[in-house]
């Protein structure tokens, strides 16, 4: 799971509500998963972060593609 940095320097988990908002906000070239909201914490554990953020428009210029 890739996390983003935010501009005050936490960490985000990006997390689409749909695929069609996934392919929308970030591009359709990038690797998901589906995983249920309640095992956001075992993600956490593995991995800290700070905030979890809804179907966010990434910039084109910022979407990484094909990872």
């Amino acid at each position: 799971m890739r996390m983003r940095t935010t501009r005050d320097g936490r960490s985000a988990v990006l997390v689409y509500s749909a695929l069609d908002r996934l392919h929308t906000c970030v591009g359709t070239d990038v690797p998901w998963m589906v995983l249920p909201t309640e095992r956001l914490a075992e993600v956490r554990d593995a991995a800290p972060f700070d905030l979890v953020l809804l179907d966010v428009v990434v910039p084109e210029h910022e979407r990484a593609v094909g990872r």
